[in-house]
């Protein structure tokens, strides 16, 4: 019954596969992830951009969230969703997924179940904390041999760090990151978005992809460990390996490169615009539309180990020429330029590429979702030709139902909305102080009208163990 409701009959069989999405969100196309479905256990950032980004390939993803209290990205804001409860930050992250309220504590054998039909799991809880519910990949692993399933830390499962909980900053200032962002003669910076998480996503989303084909060919599944530190580490590349090789620690450079010259930002008369030179000829081409081509000439210039050795000599000259002019007519003087050149865009301002793909009104109308998918072929003045599908993130605890064009809210919930009635409110979160995962304020959870819940509610599970900000 449990199965019926949340995975329904019509997810048919077409042409040997199974279909993830009814017609009206998938137009009629494939995609390449048809017929797989993800069973998403993950919060924040990291483990939701993962699952995301398998949707978009068409997957089926059903996002496990606790009664009552959800993912606690569902309220970081303000900014939040228009007439909604939900943030814009977690809208960011969470499309193509369908949400379901289970309490791990108490719903373990709807899990079970549900492992059984999925065909990948995704949990970024803090190592072990899953193996204690009964959980964790030995046990889903002698009920589900094709499970594949990926979990996401902080830190890794081995090592002193490894029962710590990791937030994207804190794998970025560990990782090094932070030592080398920010200007020269300034402190550690944060860079503008989660960047590790986001790394961290992608890598565990490449490896799923490996590990589905390679049960492709044997038949069983895999466990799978993707870490934020590792991530960020793996991510230092040449950083890394000057260190490594050339005993050179790395240091804040602002805009600059440490081994090409010039390729940073400049001022300008109107803002700045960011060019780079990665070869001697892409050099002689700036120097020629800069009005000094004598300059490529000069032997302190003339190749990119003499330009790095006189780094500040000709930032210096670039830098007056460069302020003459406004960022619009650099960019109209550099059309055509041999060397990559590009203005700094503020989030209002409209790059013309950004017009290839999304129609936006001229009149700044705001881009809102709709009760369906955002359609690729009003995307595109061409026929679109993406395999890529966009459903918009759902409201918690609402279920997609397959074989009828509504919404519901999963099991518990399901009776009230036939009342229409609204959905209980979620308590407000008080602070308990520590938990045994290390996070501050972990909230107990009501459980009641939600999957696996006792009368009496139950604490709702722990926080994970993997997020962003």
């Amino acid at each position: 019954m449990l199965l019926k409701r949340l995975l329904p009959p019509a997810s048919v069989i077409i042409n040997g596969i199974r279909r993830a999405h009814i017609a009206s969100e998938t137009g009629g196309k494939q995609f390449p992830l048809e017929g797989i479905r993800i069973l998403d256990l993950t919060r924040i950032v990291a483990g939701p951009y993962c699952t995301m980004v398998l949707g978009d390939l068409g997957a089926e993803v059903y996002k496990i969230e606790r009664p009552y209290e959800g993912d606690e990205s569902r309220k970081w804001g303000p900014p939040f969703m228009r007439n909604s409860t939900d943030s814009v930050y977690f809208m960011a992250a969470n499309r193509n997924k369908k949400s379901v309220c289970v309490n791990l504590k108490t719903g373990r054998e709807v899990i079970y179940e549900l492992a059984k039909k999925c065909d990948v799991l995704v949990e970024n809880y803090v190592p072990g904390k899953l193996d204690s519910l009964g959980l964790g990949y030995e046990t889903l692993k002698s009920i589900a041999p094709s499970l594949v399933y990926c979990s996401i830390t902080g830190f890794g499962t081995e090592g002193l760090y490894k029962a710590k909980p990791g937030y994207d900053v804190i794998a970025a200032s560990m990782g090094g990151l932070l030592h080398i962002t920010g200007s020269e003669d300034g402190p550690p910076a944060k860079v503008g978005i989660a960047i590790t998480d986001i790394a961290t996503g992608l890598y565990a989303h490449g490896a799923i992809l490996a590990a589905l084909l390679q049960r492709y060919r044997t038949g069983r599944g895999q466990k799978i460990d993707v870490n934020l530190f590792s991530t960020q580490v793996a991510c230092l590349i040449n950083v890394a390996s000057n260190y490594l090789n050339a005993g050179k620690e790395a240091k804040r450079w602002g805009t600059a490169h440490e081994s090409i010259v010039p390729y940073e930002a400049f001022e300008t008369k109107t803002g700045y615009i960011t060019l780079g030179c990665g070869s001697d000829a892409q050099f002689v081409s700036l120097c020629r539309l800069l009005g000094v081509a004598e300059l490529a000439q000069d032997e302190r210039f003339a190749s990119n180990r003499t330009r790095v050795s006189h780094r500040k000599e000709l930032i210096a000259i670039l830098s007056d020429i460069l302020k003459s002019k406004s960022s619009s007519d650099w960019m109209r003087i550099f059309e055509g330029a041999s060397f990559p050149v590009g203005p700094i865009n503020s989030m209002k301002e409209e790059p013309p590429v950004l017009r290839l793909r999304l129609q936006k009104p001229r009149n700044g109308k705001k881009v809102q979702w709709t009760n369906g998918t955002v359609d690729n072929e009003h995307m595109n003045k061409k026929k679109s030709k993406c395999c890529c599908i966009y459903v918009k993130p759902r409201a918690f605890g609402e279920s997609s139902s397959e074989s009828e064009d509504e919404c519901e809210h999963c099991f518990g919930h399901v009776e009230l909305k036939k009342k229409n009635q609204k959905v209980p409110p979620m308590p407000v979160k008080r602070d308990d102080g520590d938990n045994d995962d290390g996070e501050p304020h972990n909230a107990d959870g009501i459980g009641g009208n939600s999957l696996g819940s006792s009368n009496g509610g139950t604490p709702s599970e722990p926080p994970s163990a993997s997020g962003g900000e």
